[in-house]
């Protein structure tokens, strides 16, 4: 009865067969693909004629420059006080009923719209005119929005 295997042994090479048996396993790897190859050459080419590998391998050398400028940069205070006022009204337009904001935003677009027409005509208007308005129910709803919008932005600032 034969022996039964108990080690698989790997055949070693030695440091030149395997350098040679790489660049084998490399020089099939570039047959096989050597339209994409092409390709990208092409476009490596294009890229160095436009000058952008010598911009990116400046960039690259001066990394720790360019760190410290952005770093610098975002650090400043005019920059912080933009980003702290983004997330304050971002908080604050979560919290925000979206059909009303939608509404909102709808109707001050119709009413930039409309002074606009009016602006291009004009008129005077005059203080007879400012009390017939009141009478206008569209005036006069606007007027009640913004009276009470006022009302509540008073509230919350006393809080």
């Amino acid at each position: 009865m034969a022996q039964p295997i108990t080690e698989i042994k790997k055949p070693l090479l030695s440091e030149e067969e395997e350098k040679q048996q790489k660049l084998e396993d490399l020089t099939s790897l570039l047959a096989d693909n050597e339209e994409a190859l092409n390709r990208i050459l092409g476009i490596v080419g294009e890229l160095n004629d436009m000058g952008v590998l010598e911009a990116a391998d400046s960039m690259i050398q001066a990394k720790e420059k360019i760190s410290k400028i952005a770093l610098h940069q975002i650090s400043r205070e005019p920059l912080t006080n933009l980003i702290n006022t983004l997330m304050g009204a971002s908080s604050g337009l979560m919290k925000a009923d979206p059909e009303v904001t939608a509404k909102l935003v709808n109707s001050a677009t119709a009413g930039m719209n409309e002074a606009n027409e009016y602006v291009k005509t004009g008129k005077k208007v005059s203080a007879l005119a400012l009390i017939k308005a009141l009478n206008d129910p569209d005036v006069n709803r606007a007027i009640g929005f913004g009276l009470h919008f006022l009302k509540g932005m008073g509230k919350a600032l006393e809080e």
